[in-house]
């Protein structure tokens, strides 16, 4: 029973602590978050190393759409069956995420 007790005491002490922790840094932190901003451009715009290589692993997709963000990077929609995708890729083609 006192080992127990004692665990407790112990895993209390650990959790206000953190808590303690977490609250001093959320005072002191800013958080700034900036969505990267995309332009609409036609699918001729893409270059043609990127589409290369989106077609290679995507080549069975139509691109519906095209955007591209100041640094490079595209969204693109991609279309299959009826069903649409969204991926981002780097200004090479390399795929970066799928919503």
């Amino acid at each position: 029973m006192k080992k127990i007790f004692l665990i407790l005491v112990v895993l209390a002490g650990f959790t206000a602590e953190a808590a303690i922790v977490v609250n001093r840094k959320a005072q002191d932190l800013t958080v700034v978050l900036q969505e990267k901003q995309y332009k609409k451009i036609e699918v001729a715009q893409v270059s043609k190393d990127a589409l290369d290589k989106i077609k290679k692993s995507y080549g069975n997709y139509t691109i519906k759409e095209a955007h591209k963000a100041d640094d490079g990077e595209y969204k693109l929609v991609l279309s299959k069956d009826g069903t649409d995708i969204t991926a981002t890729f780097t200004p090479a083609g390399d795929l970066i995420k799928i919503y």
